[in-house]
C-alpha cells in the first residue's frame, strides 16, 4: 500500500490566545496571525506576540501581510517572533527574497486563483511555499470561497503547495484527493464569527484531514 502522510494544517486568522491554544491541541502545524489592518481578522501586535511566545517552539508562527514595506515586515517579525511570512498582496519575487533575507523567516507567497494563469505566474517566486486561495473581488483571503481545484495541475510542484479557500470539515477530504497538497489552510471554515474560532470545528477539521489522507492512502494502495 502506498502511504500518504496527512497534509499539515495551518489555522489562520487567529486573534485570541485561547483559540491558538485550541488550534495547537487540534494538531496545528502553523498558526496564522493577520497583520494587515484591512482584515476582519486583524491581530494586534501584542496579541500576536503572546501567541508566538506560547507556541513558536512547537508550531510555525505565520505573519500574514498585504503589500507591506520591508521595514514593516522586519519590525513585525522581530517584535512578534515570526517564523514565516505570508505575502498575500502584489509583492514581487525580489521583495519576497529580500524579506526572507532580512528576517530569516521562511516565505509563503499567495495567489488568488481565477485561472491556471494565476498559478503559472507563481513560477517566478522561488519561495518556500505557494499558497493557493479563492478569488473574490476586493477581498484578500478569508473569503470562504473555493476555486476549481483541478487548476492546480498547472502548478509544477517544485515548491510545496498550501491549499486554501473555502475549506471546512465537510469538503477538505475532497480537496486532499483532488490536490494532494503539502498543507491545508483554514480560517472561516472553523469560526463562529470572523476572528473567533469554534474549538469543536478546529478538532473536526483536523479529524477530517486525517480521514481524507487515510482514504487517499487506501485508494492509492
Amino acid at each position: 500500500m502506498v502511504r500518504m502522510d496527512a497534509p499539515r494544517i495551518k489555522f489562520c486568522g487567529l486573534t485570541d490566545p485561547a483559540d491558538a491554544d485550541a488550534a495547537v491541541q487540534a494538531g496545528a502545524w502553523a498558526l496564522g496571525v493577520i497583520l494587515w489592518p484591512g482584515s476582519r481578522r486583524h491581530c494586534r501586535t501584542a496579541v500576536a506576540a503572546r501567541i508566538a511566545a506560547a507556541h513558536r517552539r512547537r508550531t510555525q508562527i505565520v505573519g500574514v501581510f498585504v503589500n507591506p514595506t520591508l521595514d514593516q515586515v522586519a519590525r513585525a517579525a522581530e517584535e512578534i517572533g515570526l517564523t514565516m511570512l505570508q505575502l498575500h498582496g502584489d509583492e514581487g519575487p525580489a521583495f519576497c527574497a529580500e524579506a526572507a533575507r532580512r528576517t530569516g523567516c521562511r516565505v509563503i507567497k499567495s495567489a488568488r486563483v481565477r485561472s491556471g494563469a494565476d498559478i503559472q505566474a507563481l513560477t517566478a517566486f522561488h519561495t518556500d511555499f505557494h499558497l493557493l486561495d479563492g478569488y473574490v473581488e476586493g477581498i484578500r483571503g478569508g473569503t470562504g470561497e473555493t476555486f476549481a481545484w483541478e487548476l492546480v495541475r498547472a502548478h509544477g510542484r517544485a515548491v510545496p503547495v498550501i491549499l486554501s479557500g473555502g475549506l471546512r470539515a465537510g469538503n477538505v477530504g475532497q480537496a486532499i484527493a483532488a490536490v494532494r497538497p503539502y498543507a491545508v489552510d483554514v480560517a472561516s471554515g472553523v469560526e463562529s464569527s470572523p476572528g473567533h474560532k469554534d474549538h469543536d470545528r478546529l478538532h473536526a477539521f483536523a479529524e477530517a484531514v486525517a480521514a481524507g489522507a487515510r482514504d487517499e492512502a487506501i485508494a492509492a494502495g
